[in-house]
C-alpha cells in the first residue's frame, strides 16, 4: 500500500511537471514587476519572488528539471558502473583488481565535494540550456562508482556459472558473451542501482544549486528555489517558501519507500 501510494505520488508530480507549460500559471522568467515579493493570493498561489517572478510557476518548472534529468543522469551512470564494473567483474583477473582499486580510490574521495570542486572550476557565466546540461553529466560523470562496485560483484559471481560455460562450449565469447547472457542476468542490480541513484542526483543537484553552482538562472530549479531561504529569519516570516523543501523532501522519500518496498516484495 505504502508503494502503490509513493509511486502514485510520484506518477502526480510528474505529470504536473511534464506539463508544466500547461499548468503553470505563467512562465518562469515572467515577472509582474508591480507586486514583487507579494504574500500567496488568488493569482499567485505561493506568492512573488523579489523581482516579482510567480513562485508557483517557478516551482512546477524547477520540479521539470529536477524529474527529468536526474533520471538522465542516473541513467548515463548505470551504464557506465555496467561497462567499467560489470564488464571488469566479467573478464576477472587483473582487470576486476584494477577496476576495483580503481573504484576503491574513487569512492575514498568525499564525493561532494569532489562535484563541488569540479562544478567550481567550470565556467559558472553559461546559458541556462548548457547549465542544466553541464550539472546533471557532471553528476553522472562522477556518481557511477559505487553503483560499478556492487556490478563487478554481481559480474563476477557470473563469471563460472553453468549457463556462461554452456554458452561458451556453443561458441560464444568475449564481448557478445557479456552482452547476451551477462548484462541480462544483471538486469536486477541495474534497475536498483538506477532507481537508488535519481533521489542522490537530486538532492546532490540541490546541493549545487544552494551553493550557486547548479543551474543557472532565470531556469528554475529545486537548489536555486532552496536559496531563497536564506534571508529568512524565522519559520513564520514567510511559511510558503517551504514549498520546495516540503516537495523535495516528499519526492525523494517517495523514491525511498518505493524501492525499500519493493525489495521487501522481493
Amino acid at each position: 500500500m505504502v508503494r502503490r501510494l509513493s509511486c502514485a505520488f510520484l506518477l502526480i508530480v510528474a505529470l504536473l511537471a511534464l506539463f508544466a507549460g500547461e499548468v503553470a500559471p505563467a512562465g518562469f522568467a515572467t515577472q509582474f514587476r508591480e507586486m514583487p515579493n507579494s504574500a500567496p493570493s488568488r493569482q499567485h498561489l505561493l506568492g512573488t519572488d523579489d523581482i516579482g517572478r510567480d513562485r508557483f510557476s517557478r516551482l512546477i518548472y524547477g520540479t521539470r528539471i529536477s524529474l527529468l534529468l536526474a533520471p538522465a543522469a542516473a541513467l548515463l551512470s548505470t551504464i557506465l558502473a555496467a561497462l567499467i564494473g560489470g564488464l571488469a567483474g566479467y573478464l576477472g583477473g587483473l582487470w576486476a583488481r584494477c577496476a576495483v582499486g580503481f573504484v576503491d580510490l574513487f569512492l575514498s574521495l568525499p564525493w561532494l565535494f569532489l562535484l563541488i570542486m569540479v562544478r567550481g572550476l567550470l565556467p559558472l557565466d553559461v546559458s541556462p540550456f548548457v547549465s542544466v546540461v553541464v550539472t546533471f553529466f557532471i553528476l553522472a560523470v562522477l556518481g557511477w562508482a559505487a553503483s560499478a562496485r556492487i556490478l563487478c560483484a554481481g559480474a563476477a559471481t557470473l563469471r563460472q556459472s553453468g549457463f556462461l560455460l554452456q554458452a561458451r562450449a556453443s561458441g560464444l565469447s568475449g564481448i557478445r558473451l557479456f552482452v547476451v547472457h551477462v548484462l541480462p542476468n544483471l538486469r536486477p542490480i541495474l534497475l536498483a542501482q538506477f532507481w537508488i541513484s535519481i533521489p542522490v542526483f537530486i538532492l546532490s543537484e540541490a546541493n549545487l544549486g544552494m551553493l550557486g553552482l547548479g543551474v543557472a538562472e532565470p531556469m528554475p530549479s529545486w537548489g536555486g528555489l532552496l536559496r531563497e531561504m536564506e534571508g529568512m529569519l524565522s519559520l513564520s516570516e514567510a511559511p510558503w517558501k517551504l514549498a520546495p523543501l516540503v516537495l523535495l523532501i516528499l519526492v525523494v522519500s517517495c523514491f525511498e519507500l518505493a524501492l525499500t518496498k519493493r525489495e521487501f516484495a522481493i
